[in-house]
This record gives C-alpha cells, sequence and structure tokens, in this order.
C-alpha cells in the first residue's frame, strides 16, 4: 500500500487581524504551521490559542526555513519589503532545508502595489521560488469566519499547487491573471467599496433627516437593486452612530492612494475615488483614523 505523502509545512508571516484568523484556520485544517510576528508576544498568543506541533519563529527567515508554502499579511510595500528581503527575509529562509526551492511558494495576502508584487515575483524566481500576489476581501469576519475571498496574480501551476492551502480560509480564491493581477483586482474592489460607502452614507442621511425609521427603509430598499454587503452589514451600525470596529479608515486611504497613484499611470479616471478618498481625510482630521469605512456618515451629521 502507497504511504500517504506529508502534508505541506506552512508558515504566516503577519499575525494582524487577519492573519491571525488565517493562520488558526490553517491550524485547524490540521497544518502544522510556524508563526512570525514583530511583536513577539502576539506570536506567543496565537500559539497559547492553538496548540500543537506549531511553533513561533524570531525572525521571518527561520519562520520560513523547511517550509512549502509561506504566507504573509502585513501593513503596507514597506512592511512586505522588510519581511520579504535581506538575510533575515523570507526568500533567504526559503533558500533553507525541507523541499528544494523550486518546490516552494511564497503567497502574499497583503494588500500592495502592482510594483511590488512583480518586484517580489523577479526576486523569488531567481532563487527559483513560485509567487502569488493574493490580496483578501472580506475583513476580519471574513478572516474568523474563513470566508474570504481571495484575488489571486501568478502562475497557473503555482496557483493549483496552493488553492488546497488558500482554501482553509477562503470561501472563493480566483486566478485572475499574471502577477500583479491580484493587486490590481483589489485596487478595483476599493474602488467600489469606497463608492457605495459614501452613497449609503448620503442615503442614510437623508433618511435621518427626513424623521424616516431607517431600519425599516433599509430592509426593504434591501431587497431591490440598492442592496449591497455594505448595507446589509453596515447600514444598522451607521444608524446608531456606532464606529469603533471594521477596516479602518487609516487602511482605507492607504488602500486608495495605491489605487489613484496605478489608475494614473494608466489614465484612468477615478473622480468619486479621488473625492471620497479627500472625505476619508477629513474622517482622519476629525480624529476617526481607526474608525471603520463606513464612518463617512460623520461627516454629513458633525
Amino acid at each position: 500500500m502507497a504511504s500517504t505523502p506529508p502534508s505541506p509545512r506552512v508558515a504566516f508571516i503577519g499575525l494582524g487581524v487577519m492573519g491571525f484568523p488565517m493562520a488558526a484556520h490553517l491550524a485547524t485544517a490540521g497544518y502544522r504551521v510556524k508563526v512570525y510576528n514583530r511583536t513577539r508576544a502576539t506570536a506567543q498568543r496565537w500559539l497559547d490559542t492553538h496548540p500543537g506541533p506549531h511553533e513561533a519563529a524570531a525572525s521571518p527567515a527561520l519562520a520560513a526555513s523547511d517550509c512549502d508554502f509561506v504566507f504573509m499579511c502585513v501593513g503596507n510595500d514597506d512592511d512586505v519589503r522588510a519581511v520579504t528581503l535581506g538575510e533575515d527575509g523570507v526568500l533567504a529562509g526559503m533558500q533553507v532545508g525541507g523541499q528544494p526551492a523550486t518546490a516552494k511558494i511564497l503567497v502574499d495576502h497583503t494588500t500592495a502595489s502592482r510594483e511590488l508584487a512583480i518586484e517580489l515575483a523577479e526576486a523569488a524566481a531567481s532563487s527559483g521560488i513560485g509567487f502569488l500576489d493574493a490580496p483578501v476581501s472580506g475583513g476580519q469576519a471574513g478572516a474568523e469566519n474563513g470566508a474570504l475571498t481571495v484575488m489571486v496574480g501568478g502562475a497557473e501551476e503555482h496557483f493549483a499547487r496552493a488553492l488546497d492551502v488558500i482554501n482553509s480560509y477562503a470561501k472563493k480564491c480566483v486566478l485572475l491573471g499574471p502577477v500583479g493581477s491580484g493587486q490590481l483586482t483589489k485596487m478595483v474592489n476599493q474602488i467600489c467599496i469606497a463608492g457605495i460607502l459614501q452613497g449609503l452614507s448620503e442615503g442614510i442621511h437623508f433618511a435621518q433627516r427626513a424623521q424616516l425609521d431607517v431600519g425599516a427603509v433599509v430592509d426593504v430598499i434591501a431587497q431591490g437593486a440598492a442592496q449591497s454587503w455594505q448595507m446589509n452589514n453596515r447600514a444598522g451600525t451607521m444608524d446608531k452612530d456606532e464606529f469603533e470596529f471594521g477596516f479602518a479608515v487609516d487602511w482605507m486611504r492607504k488602500d486608495l492612494d495605491i489605487a489613484l497613484r496605478t489608475a494614473r499611470g494608466l489614465q484612468a479616471k477615478l473622480p468619486v475615488t479621488a473625492l471620497v478618498d479627500q472625505f476619508y481625510a477629513d474622517i482622519q482630521d476629525m480624529g476617526g483614523g481607526r474608525w471603520d469605512t463606513s464612518s463617512l456618515l460623520r461627516r454629513l451629521t458633525r
């Protein structure tokens, strides 16, 4: 009887509000997980929460060594470079031990620039390592529930090998084209969300001023063409003026900056996105950098 091949070893770099539960789903799926986080106490808390054959590493390189797949979810382009490149970086670690480098794949779940994705793909390829740019959508709740949407750019062969592992925390994972396509698709996602949230904010503000029952209004219009994820999941908290949760305005501005810079290079026109980005700047000036992105309503009610 043929023996069952060993389960691939995986590492997860970055245990923030997204990475912490994503790594947890990998552990629950039966993978042996090595984790790294800049704040070591967070890595230890992850280990305490998920006992088993898992371990925390003192550097990205040590986390990546002996692993077949390495996943990253950190803050921005500079953070990605900090954990990926150099002697203590993920790519250096992936060249040590375990399977040959040509059998290993690096997956970046960070929302970052297309230029960075191409840069990392070239650096990985020079060592025979596969690379996928794979930003996610679904927020903290999606990560916790294992229901993220993953937008992927890269080679078909690398995607096919990584898909089963990624599905540990994804409800949908799609290859959209060559390296960089995942990041471009995430830009489309954020452009659409920005416009929807501004429209939803104005609609709720109008309903409040008209002294309508906002809950009843949303309940009926959510059955028609106005329906959206934002309406279903944020209208109630917006009406209650609750914003101390969710996807932070600071991160949305980071994402919109990437989209707007990319649009200039593509000669794509994003007038509403540019306007909503400035509205988010107003929210930051109000002290709401960590508020949920639905806090656009605060500009209209202050």
